[in-house]
């Protein structure tokens, strides 16, 4: 029985060691390719290569979509939400105040974690072999 967080059948023409599946979801959220750790994965802000520049690994299959933003809003929905409430409730500032101070952190939060996202979600496309990165080899 193989292990469901190895990851080795859609790049099995590398001929590197299976890599876990945590190992990468780090790769992509350090937004590095995710075959061999070191390309970068994006070109922009949020715009994702073609092809690692390192390794040639073709990463043009990726169908990311929204899947970074709404992943984004329920992150930073969730941890500003309960912020909010408490600070509200315990300090009880000006609401000019709430709102520049949690504005700036909101949109802060969602600038960093939104490419980190993207790539960690086509890092996982590419693990798992959709959107035709399994088949290309064949």
């Amino acid at each position: 029985m193989t292990d469901p967080l190895t990851v080795s059948a859609p790049h099995a023409d590398q001929g590197s060691a299976p890599t876990s599946l945590g190992r990468t979801l780090w790769r992509g959220w350090c937004r590095k390719c995710p075959n061999c750790g070191s390309g970068p994965m994006l070109k922009g802000y949020l715009k994702v290569r073609d092809t690692c520049p390192v390794c040639r690994e073709d990463l043009s299959h990726q169908r990311a979509d929204d899947g970074p933003a709404y992943l984004t809003i329920l992150i930073v929905g969730h941890l500003m939400a309960p912020i909010m409430l408490i600070v509200f409730t315990a300090y009880r500032p000006e609401p000019l105040v709430t709102i520049t101070i949690f504005a700036i952190g909101c949109v802060s939060l969602s600038l960093y974690l939104l490419p980190r996202l993207k790539g960690a979600l086509v890092a996982f496309q590419w693990a798992r072999g959709l959107h035709g990165f399994a088949g290309r080899n064949i």
